[in-house]
């Protein structure tokens, strides 16, 4: 268990900004007490300073986890977002999916989004920037890229692919066994 260095912030902080813009900031001052990005085994994790201290305590050997896994360190030093950071991307996200019902299935079972499946997009959401998605009651489902930008939306035929899927929650069940 690490702090993260510059270059590692930085391309946290670069994948975050992608779903959730600016808003990185409120992720760490939270008014609940300071909260911080610490690396273990490749695995970024998010938590309060309380819980970091508890866990210096404890040998790296022995040491699972601590805190809520927001992803890991590819070998090529690129960063993956896992589903885990849901909970705390999904308030701040600056652009948003809104999914119909027939729809949200689709996207559990790791599929693209088709605009025949989109409900409701964010104004002005361009092309190839992140996507939280959610169901039409407002329930997080996962995050994707944005395939189409939100005026291409409106011209494309009905099976185009808006949404590329990065994760959802269905991945919990999915991929259980390589889930650590």
């Amino acid at each position: 268990m690490r702090p993260l260095t510059d270059e590692e912030t930085k391309i946290l902080f670069e994948k975050l900004s992608k779903y959730i813009g600016d808003n990185v900031r409120m992720l760490l001052e939270r008014p609940d007490g300071l909260y911080t990005f610490r690396l273990h085994r490749e695995r970024v994790y998010y938590c309060s300073e309380a819980i970091i201290k508890y866990a210096s305590n404890f040998p790296r050997k022995e040491l699972l986890s601590f805190g809520t896994c927001f992803g890991r360190f590819t070998k090529t030093r690129k960063f993956r977002l896992h589903i885990t950071a849901l909970d705390f991307i999904a308030p701040y996200a600056k652009f948003k999916v809104w999914l119909k019902p027939n729809a949200e299935q689709q996207f559990l079972y790791g599929h693209n989004v088709v605009k025949s499946g989109l409900g409701r997009i964010t104004e002005n959401t361009p092309k190839y920037n992140g996507v939280i998605v959610y169901t039409m009651n407002d329930m997080p489902l996962g995050f994707g890229v944005a395939a189409k930008s939100t005026i291409e939306c409106r011209a494309a035929d009905p099976m185009a692919l808006v949404v590329f899927h990065q994760a959802d929650v269905g991945e919990f069940l999915r991929n259980e066994d390589a889930l650590t």
